[in-house]
């Protein structure tokens, strides 16, 4: 973390601040609206403390359905220019290795007092938008308001009671009326889902590695893939995202963007397709890709997630920019939409923070606290260090899988080519779900490819997991 900029601990000025803040922030506002009395409820990961959002569902009498989400006022306690604000901003991000969460804010208050904690009445940022039955978003309006988050809920466990594979969770059935709501919740996204994918939405299945652990000792790297409650929080945050976007251009302010520019190797993604029996047009097109990976997921399920991988490297990079009114910038290539930037999770990431002022500022009538060339700074700023904090998670990650291989020297293992450039060729293999170099035989390989490689060698301490190519499948 340290050779790549990031501060790995909270300095003495930080801990002192945060020790001197005995509790969460309290309503001093009149105007602020109280919203305890609702059905709010959190999805996130089952281990995760640091809640930036809770969602809640009404349905309207013209058939539409008023989703509200509630983001955590982490401002109100986490104050620019303090020493703890100091600290996020050069980190900008929470760093999630196997070994150890290093996170943005201290968990004193990221997990506990500007986070939506279970059954806390809590400061948030609620945005409002409501959703025709074809999933389209209409009317909104963003305000502030006091929230209880009423069950602190898993995305495993939702999604296999979504799917009907499993018994609601115990938070649910004891909350009255919140079974009802999650599923009026689920139907909207769903329906918003399939509006965006109708417009040019990519729908990509990715596999993450997560550590699993027996006591201290690390057991085993799984593979974790969408679900039905992870989609649901995604498609919310997106729709919420692209109210907040607007609102701050309807009110003349700046916005800190997050873009995916057009593919960088479009041509690639066009040959992978070739090889499968696709076709896609010589320009890059989001609405033929999601057609093509549509066809792909029926024809060849199993393998979806590596098609899907192919394509997000290829895809390149997101990054964020900041758009001043009267100035558009690019969109999001991969989401299909123009109106979009990060203001749902800013317990985690330093630009929901920025994004959390300047909609402050805007809902009080007072000027932006950012100028426009601090602006432009952090933006690059936030760009480069959330692709360090993800060489910091992959190199650590790397770590953890070659600590649990480091026994299978001289195995064979298939895997699918991750990356090919002149800095290296790159193959993951499932079991564990693990990553690495491709060090001897590996001419003709390329993103995309399936392949069988022999591991030559492990390195626990440097990360390396080095593989000989054998033959593409």
């Amino acid at each position: 973390m340290l050779q790549r900029g990031l501060l790995p601990d909270f300095s003495a000025e930080v801990i002192g601040q945060t020790n001197s803040i005995a509790k969460a922030a309290a309503a001093s506002d009149p105007s602020l609206r109280d919203l305890r009395r609702l059905l709010w409820a959190s999805i996130d990961n089952d281990d995760s403390l640091d809640l930036d959002q809770l969602s809640v569902a009404e349905q309207l009498p013209d058939g539409a359905v008023k989703i509200l989400v509630a983001i955590a006022d982490v401002d109100a306690i986490a104050k620019k220019g303090s020493a703890i604000d100091d600290h996020a901003r050069t980190n900008t991000t929470s760093v999630y290795t196997a070994a150890q969460i290093f996170p943005m804010l201290p968990e004193k208050l990221s997990t506990d007092l500007t986070s939506l904690a279970d059954r806390k009445d809590r400061l948030a940022i609620v945005i409002e938008f409501e959703v025709s039955g074809d999933g389209e978003v209409g009317k909104s309006d963003i305000y502030r308001a006091a929230v209880t988050n009423r069950a602190k809920l898993a995305y495993n466990s939702v999604a296999a009671w979504l799917d009907g594979a499993g018994p609601a969770p115990t938070p649910i059935s004891a909350v009255p009326g919140l079974d009802q709501n999650l599923r009026l919740q689920d139907r909207v996204a769903q329906a918003m889902k399939a509006r965006r994918h109708q417009h040019g939405a990519l729908t990509l299945e990715t596999i993450e590695a997560r550590p699993v652990f027996d006591g201290d000792s690390l057991r085993d790297l799984q593979a974790d893939q969408k679900n039905r409650a992870t989609e649901l929080i995604e498609d919310f945050m997106i729709g919420a995202n692209g109210v907040v976007a607007r609102y701050l251009e309807q009110r003349g302010f700046p916005a800190l963007r997050r873009v995916l520019r057009s593919p960088e190797r479009w041509a690639r993604i066009v040959e992978l397709a070739r090889d499968l029996g696709g076709r896609l047009p010589p320009r890059p097109d989001s609405r033929a890709l999601q057609e093509f990976l549509d066809e792909r997921r029926q024809a060849d399920s199993a393998r979806f997630p590596d098609l899907s991988l192919s394509v997000v490297k290829l895809l390149g990079r997101g990054e964020y920019v900041v758009e001043f009114p009267g100035q558009p910038v690019a969109g999001h290539f991969g989401l299909a939409v123009n109106d979009y930037t990060h203001s749902t999770a800013p317990n985690r990431r330093f630009p929901d923070l920025i994004t959390q002022r300047l909609l402050k500022a805007a809902l009080s009538g007072t000027q932006s606290p950012y100028s426009s060339d601090e602006l432009n700074d952090l933006a690059g700023h936030c760009t480069d260090q959330e692709d360090n904090a993800s060489k910091v998670e992959r190199q650590v990650r790397k770590s953890a899988a070659a600590l649990l291989l480091e026994s299978h020297v001289g195995e064979r293992f298939d895997g699918i080519v991750t990356g090919a450039s002149e800095k290296g060729t790159w193959v993951r293999i499932d079991h564990p779900a693990a990553e690495g170099r491709v060090v001897k035989k590996y001419k003709g390989f390329d993103v995309g490819d399936h392949v069988t490689v022999e591991l030559v060698d492990t390195d626990v301490e440097r990360g390396f997991v080095d593989f000989e190519g054998v033959r593409k499948s």
